[in-house]
């Protein structure tokens, strides 16, 4: 997928969760990341966010920690 999609993606989720308070945000957005998106995307946002996360909303960039990492092959 394209880095601007994946980014969207994860941003409109962020979106979403803004209106919960912010601790039941971050840890929706990292629940709705690791139980929706396949290991590829995931894998595509740990990168993107290890290389400085540019465009993406702080709500995902807090998450990320709480992200399931996908299993190496």
């Amino acid at each position: 997928m394209s880095p601007d999609k994946m980014i969207r993606m994860a941003n409109q989720i962020a979106t979403f969760f803004h209106s919960k308070p912010h601790d039941e945000g971050v840890s929706g957005v990292a629940n709705h990341i690791s139980d929706f998106w396949d290991p590829r995307m995931r894998s595509q946002l740990f990168a993107h966010v290890e290389a400085g996360g540019e465009g993406l909303d702080p709500l995902v960039l807090e998450a990320a920690s709480a992200i399931r990492r996908p299993k190496a092959a």
